[in-house]
C-alpha cells in the first residue's frame, strides 16, 4: 500500500505541469469548481457532504475519513465557452471621437481542458491525509485585435494552479473535521489597444505572476444513518503580482514612457459551502448545496509602476458577493452503474451593465447536469458527466479610462452579450 501511495504522489507532482495550461472559467466570475466528473454529474450538489471519492480534498477535507482505502482520482474537464457581442464603442477623443471602427470581436471564448488529480491515504481508523492538485480560478477571453472594443480589452487570461495538502480526523463515529494548506500560483496576461497621441494607436501587453498561501477547512456530521451534513471554507488568498507592461507603436517600437515593471495586488475570494445528503432508499440519494463566494473583495485593481508609485492603469470590477444553489440526485441502477443528475443556479458578481467589462462579460447561469459512474472492479471505477450552462443575455455599458502615459483618454462600450457553456468531464478512480 505504501509503495502504491508513493507512486500516486509522484503522479500528483507530474500533474502540476499540466495544470499550468488551464485558462477558462466556468463558474460565476472566474472561479472553477470543475474538480471532478463525479461532482459535475449532479451540478456539485451535496459536494461538501458526499466524501465518496478523493475529490473531497477540495470540497471538504473532513470527507477523507469516509474513504477506507488509499484512493487516487485523475481526470479532466473539457470546457467550451461560446459567446458573441453586438454593439458599438466610442472612439477616444485623442483619436478623433465619434463611433469607433472595427468588427464585433468574433467569439471571445473557446475550448480548453482543466485537469485535476487527488490522492487520499488513511493512516489509521481515525486519521487520513490527502493531496490535491487543481485549478480553482481561470479565465480567458480573446477578441479579434481590431474589434470595436479594443481600447478596453483584446486578450484577458488568468491561469492558476493550487496544491492542497490536507489532513482529516474522526472525532467520533459521526463527526469528522479536516484542514488543508493551499499553495496557489497565478499568471496574468492582458492586452488592449492604447492611444499614443493624436491619431496614433498602439498596443499594451501586461504579464505578471505571483505565488501565495491560503487554507481550507471543513466539518462532516452523520446526523442519522440516512442524513449527512457538511460545511466547508476556503480562504481568500492575497496575491502581489509582479511583472512588466510593454507598450508598442504600430511598427512594433517600444514606448518607454508607457513600459516597464508592473505591480498589482488582489485578494481572490473566500468561499463558504453548506451541503446535505439525504438517503431516500438504498438506491436513491438526494443532494443539496448552497455556496457563498466573497467576490466583493475585488473592487478596483491598481496596476502600479513600482519605481514611481504611480498608476499605470486601473482595472475596475466593483464586484458584489454571490450565491450558488444546487440540487441533485444519485440513483444506484445496479452494483455496476450509478446515475447522476443535478441543477444549479449560479449568480454573477457583476452588478449591472455599467460594471460589466469586456474582459469579463459575466452573467447569471443555470446548470443542467447529468452523469454516471461505471464500477469496473472493487478497486476501480470511471465517472463521466456532462453539463450545459445557460447564460443569461446581458447588457454592457462600460466606460474605461486609459491612465497610462503618454496620453489620458477614455472610451465606452455599449452592447449585448449572448453565450453558453458546455462541459464534458471524465475521471478514473483507483483504490489500493
Amino acid at each position: 500500500m505504501k509503495q502504491a501511495a508513493q507512486s500516486a504522489l509522484v503522479g500528483v507532482a507530474s500533474a502540476m505541469s499540466l495544470a499550468l495550461g488551464v485558462e477558462e472559467g466556468a463558474a460565476a466570475g472566474f472561479a472553477l469548481i470543475t474538480q471532478g466528473a463525479s461532482g459535475l454529474g449532479n451540478a456539485f450538489a451535496g459536494a461538501a457532504a458526499l466524501g465518496d471519492d478523493a475529490t473531497t480534498v477540495f470540497f471538504n477535507p473532513a470527507g477523507m475519513t469516509r474513504l477506507g482505502r488509499t484512493e487516487v482520482v485523475a481526470g479532466g474537464s473539457a470546457i467550451n465557452l461560446q459567446a458573441s457581442f453586438s454593439g458599438s464603442s466610442t472612439r477616444p477623443v485623442a483619436m478623433g471621437g465619434g463611433t469607433n471602427t472595427g468588427g464585433q470581436g468574433g467569439d471571445p471564448g473557446g475550448l480548453t481542458v482543466v485537469p485535476s488529480l487527488y490522492v487520499v491515504m488513511p493512516l489509521n481508523d481515525r486519521t487520513s491525509v490527502g493531496l490535491g492538485v487543481g485549478v480553482p480560478f481561470g479565465l480567458q477571453t480573446e477578441y479579434d485585435s481590431s474589434w470595436v472594443g479594443r481600447y478596453q480589452g483584446i486578450k484577458s487570461a488568468l491561469q492558476s494552479i493550487n496544491i492542497n495538502p490536507s489532513v482529516a480526523y474522526k472525532l467520533t463515529d459521526t463527526l469528522s473535521v479536516g484542514v488543508g494548506l493551499n499553495y496557489q500560483r497565478i499568471d496574468v496576461e492582458l492586452t488592449n489597444a492604447v492611444v499614443l497621441g493624436a491619431g496614433s494607436e498602439g498596443r499594451t501587453h501586461l504579464k505578471a505572476n505571483d505565488a501565495s498561501w491560503g487554507w481550507n477547512a471543513g466539518v462532516l456530521w452523520q446526523v442519522t444513518p440516512a442524513t449527512r451534513i457538511g460545511a466547508s471554507y476556503r480562504s481568500g488568498i492575497r496575491h502581489e503580482t509582479n511583472g512588466s507592461t510593454t507598450t508598442t507603436t504600430p511598427a512594433g517600437t517600444v514606448v518607454s514612457a508607457a513600459s516597464g515593471a508592473t505591480r498589482a495586488s488582489a485578494v481572490l475570494p473566500s468561499m463558504y459551502s453548506l451541503s446535505v445528503v439525504q438517503q431516500i432508499s438504498p438506491a436513491l440519494d438526494l443532494l443539496a448545496d448552497v455556496t457563498f463566494t466573497q467576490w466583493a473583495n475585488i473592487q478596483q485593481i491598481a496596476v502600479v509602476n513600482p519605481a514611481t508609485g504611480t498608476n499605470r492603469d486601473i482595472l475596475a470590477f466593483d464586484f458584489d458577493n454571490s450565491w450558488r444553489y444546487s440540487l441533485g440526485a444519485h440513483y444506484r441502477l445496479s452494483s455496476t452503474w450509478m446515475l447522476r443528475a443535478g441543477i444549479a443556479y449560479d449568480m454573477t458578481p457583476v452588478k449591472d451593465a455599467r460594471h460589466r467589462t469586456v474582459r469579463l462579460p459575466d452573467a447569471d447561469r443555470t446548470w443542467l447536469s447529468f452523469g454516471a459512474r461505471w464500477t469496473l472492479s472493487p478497486t476501480s471505477s470511471i465517472d463521466i458527466a456532462y453539463s450545459h450552462l445557460l447564460l443569461a443575455d446581458v447588457d454592457v455599458n462600460f466606460t474605461r479610462s486609459q491612465l497610462s502615459a503618454p496620453t489620458t483618454t477614455s472610451s465606452t462600450v455599449t452592447g449585448r452579450y449572448t453565450g453558453s457553456v458546455n462541459i464534458l468531464a471524465l475521471q478514473y478512480v483507483h483504490r489500493f
